[in-house]
């Protein structure tokens, strides 16, 4: 059985999308589509829109996390198959049309209990914050492909991963489900693998505050990540590592308007690092499971 689980805050139409992205495929396996929102008007409207598709079911979110919810559902569709998958995405990205194909060839070996996907900027690469969105994007998923071939550690992306049920139950809430899960499972030593052939179109930030916001967010999981594990694993995610990831740069750019938005980005990630670490370790400010505490508008993309 694959279960494939849409978390969604609020955004009718993107996940009407996103639904109908999985829908449209050829998934070999019996499947469910379980959609989670904390608003009931949410409710009415997916319902609404697949009442006749019964491989579609809503599960009221409490309110209380991303990771709250998800423990919720993970719990519920528990499974001692070890061939049963778990999908996991958002309601306000959609995935391509080979996404479970790709993820389901993955775990053919016994040894993978996760998968990650990978995820494409749909913002335009002709303005600073698109630039920023794609050359973030598109290193990590470098890096992540380079530690999976060397059958390494590494992250998820919250977008789009696939794990094999009958592995957890849930996970520790204190931080971000895609930091915490692979940890989870990397002690249990399964295997990670990333595949670039499963996609995830992101619309990113449009402007500072909203870019500013979501990445504190992120930086504020990992530093979390140290009060919940102490399982040795070397974090990649820091000033330190991201300014030597950095290099890639070099042979991303492509003229002298994105080597400027280049240095302009190097900054406001200077600046987002010290903000983050102010506000954790002075402001007592720690990372909160409420993932959409403060919404990003411009991350919206249909509703």
């Amino acid at each position: 059985m694959i279960h494939i689980i849409i978390t969604s805050y609020n955004e009718p139409k993107a996940t009407e999308r996103a639904v109908k992205a999985f829908l449209e495929q050829d998934i070999p396996k019996p499947f469910k589509i379980i959609v989670a929102d904390p608003f009931p008007e949410v409710k009415e409207f997916i319902n609404e829109q697949f009442k006749h598709n019964k491989k579609v079911e809503f599960y009221l979110d409490p309110g209380e996390g991303k990771g709250v919810v998800l423990n919720m559902i993970f719990e519920e569709i528990y499974s001692e198959d070890k061939n049963d998958i778990i999908i996991s995405t958002d309601g306000d990205v959609y995935v391509n049309k080979e996404a479970v194909k790709e993820i389901l060839n993955s775990f053919k070996d016994p040894e993978i209990g996760l998968v990650a996907g990978r995820p494409i900027s749909t913002n335009s690469r002709n303005n600073k914050y698109g630039y920023w969105s794609h050359l973030l994007l598109d290193e990590m998923n470098r890096t992540r492909k380079k530690l999976s071939d060397k059958k390494e550690f590494f992250e998820l992306s919250g977008y789009l991963f696939g794990m094999r049920n009958s592995v957890i139950k849930e996970f520790p809430i204190g931080a971000a489900e895609d930091n915490v899960i692979p940890r989870l499972f990397w002690a249990k030593n399964y295997k990670i693998i990333y595949n670039e052939n499963a996609q995830a179109y992101v619309l990113n930030p449009q402007h500072f505050k909203d870019w500013a916001l979501q990445k504190k967010r992120n930086i504020k999981a990992h530093i979390s990540l140290n009060k919940l594990f102490d399982d040795k694993i070397k974090r990649k995610n820091t000033i330190f590592g991201e300014a030597i990831r950095g290099l890639y740069v070099f042979v991303y750019l492509r003229n002298l308007k994105e080597l400027v938005w280049s240095i302009e980005l190097l900054f406001a990630r200077l600046y987002i690092w010290f903000s983050a670490y102010y506000e954790v370790y002075f402001k007592k400010e720690e990372y909160k499971d409420g993932w959409r505490e403060k919404e990003t508008e411009t991350t919206k993309p249909l509703d």
